[in-house]
């Protein structure tokens, strides 16, 4: 059986189709839908592509870089695999799905969130009488544009010095790429949650030891996160971001040696406070600072990249300071669905 995807001809071009990413392109011309039932299903077109040009990128047979550079056209698929590999280091351990609302993705650079204030007149379920007015909730365009940040790193290595790596390990290198960008992602959420996204939106500030939080500054028990929960109604507080320092105070509390919250940590590694909310550790986080969300409510995410690469120079075999790179930006959307106490 004679399959399409051994057919298609291969050319950097394929990079700089408006809107669309290589593997969209590879699936436009060779859809997965076809293979249905057959040895290459579950493989995507750049998938299949590999197997065209038996490139091994994972496994103690993984080739070496040098194989993706054997014929021209396998070369054009380099690139694709050098932001797949920095894009599954982003996706480890990233937890910007655990404290963001709703991801948009956006073409541009200048974006303008929407919001909404209610008041709590606005938040009353009242009884609508018959030939009543319906109470409104009104929704605003936001004064000032979000700022988008382009995050990345420069890979710094020769052609020679890697063309004899294994994939598998070169992979690695690429996954750390990708975890230090959205490391840089991460802070940049981190400081809109904090300070706000430029529209007068920082989030409420509470101090241990200062009223409504009791205690004293330096020390958290039990009591001061419970009276940090209490500030969040109408929303629900249900993820906690805390730094390392804060995290070790917290699991010192006796309610968090509970042998209820041990099974379920040793069960699924996740950690959950006694009001149900999401235990998450992150030194990007300062020093005794627990940030506390609703995350069903306090953030957007806006993509207006994902990872992207200079294919040029990697199919060139320029490696030397190829860009890598991915836009991301932040809004607030309802300001009280996120505070931050400090210890």
């Amino acid at each position: 059986m004679a399959y399409k995807f051994n057919e298609i001809k291969l050319d950097k071009g394929m990079y700089g189709e408006s809107g669309k990413s290589f593997t969209q392109v590879l699936e436009n011309l060779d859809p997965s839908e076809d293979y249905k039932g057959t040895a290459y299903e579950g493989l995507d077109a750049f998938q299949r592509q590999l197997k065209r040009f038996d490139i091994k990128v994972r496994g103690a047979g993984s080739d070496a870089v040098e194989k993706f550079f054997r014929t021209t056209e396998s070369a054009v698929l380099f690139p694709e695999y050098v932001a797949r590999s920095v894009r599954q280091g982003m996706e480890e351990e990233n937890i910007l799905p655990a404290i963001t609302a709703t991801v948009t993705k956006f073409d541009g650079m200048d974006y303008r969130s929407i919001y909404s204030v209610p008041t709590a007149e606005d938040k009353s379920l009242r009884r609508i009488e018959e030939g009543a007015v319906i109470p409104q909730t009104e929704v605003k365009v936001r004064e000032n544009l979000v700022k988008l940040h382009k995050r990345g790193r420069m890979l710094v290595a020769s052609y020679e010095a890697v063309r004899f790596q294994k994939l598998d390990l070169f992979s690695v290198m690429l996954r750390q790429i990708g975890s230090q960008i959205m490391r840089m992602h991460l802070e940049d959420a981190i400081e809109v949650i904090i300070n706000g996204d430029g529209n007068e939106n920082p989030a409420e500030k509470f101090a241990v030891g200062t009223s409504p939080i009791s205690g004293t500054a330096g020390t958290l028990t039990y009591n001061q996160l419970l009276e940090f929960w209490s500030q969040f109604d109408p929303y629900t507080m249900n993820t906690l971001l805390v730094s390392p320092d804060v995290m070790l105070q917290i699991l010192k509390c006796s309610e968090f040696q509970n042998p209820l919250t041990g099974l379920n940590f040793q069960g699924t590694g996740e950690l959950n406070n006694q009001r149900g909310a999401k235990l998450i550790k992150s030194s990007a986080v300062s020093k005794g600072t627990v940030i506390g969300l609703d995350r069903g409510y306090a953030l957007e995410m806006i993509q207006a990249s994902d990872v992207s690469v200079e294919y040029d120079r990697l199919i060139d075999r320029q490696l030397e300071r190829a860009a890598i790179t991915s836009i991301s930006g932040f809004a607030k959307l309802y300001t009280d669905a996120a505070k931050v106490m400090t210890v």
